[in-house]
């Protein structure tokens, strides 16, 4: 019994179809916004105090009275506190946005996160922001959680 080959192509084209979609990755379900510069400096800042595992670095970026509400932990407040939280944390992460706002003094950052640019989004986030009164956007709260189950 001889096989057409146009049989052969039409049968494999479903596992070819499949090996090529496995090796391209999925866009991002929501493309990034570019963030104006003293926006992005608040992202950036807090990557870089991240991976440097710097606490005191990651509270100065936020209010005084700031927030940190992460997932599966009590709500802490104020640069003290905040500071204690980040205590040993750090590592990899690759922050960005996907929207934001500001008006006068109050504006927020939405946000997703990942482990290094490109990477899948391994959360999500929302920044809620002041601006002081030197004109420095802080970090009024800070709200995250993974993109996994529990």
């Amino acid at each position: 019994m001889r096989i057409s080959p146009i049989v052969l192509i039409l049968a494999a084209t479903p596992l070819l179809v499949g090996i090529a979609a496995a090796q391209v990755p999925e866009p991002p379900a929501h493309p990034s916004v570019q963030l104006p510069p003293e926006l992005a400096r608040v992202l950036t800042d807090y990557e870089v105090a991240w991976q440097a595992g710097d606490e005191k670095a990651l509270a100065s970026l936020f209010a005084e009275d700031g927030f940190v509400l992460s997932s599966g932990k009590p709500a802490v407040r104020g640069r003290a506190q905040i500071e204690q939280r980040y205590v040993d944390s750090g590592g990899p992460l690759a922050l960005r946005a996907l929207a934001f706002a500001t008006e006068d003094s109050l504006g927020y950052i939405i946000g997703a996160y990942a482990r290094a640019p490109g990477d899948p989004d391994a959360g999500k986030f929302t920044l809620t922001l002041r601006k002081s009164d030197d004109g420095r956007w802080l970090i009024m709260s800070d709200m995250d959680n993974g993109n996994t189950g529990r």
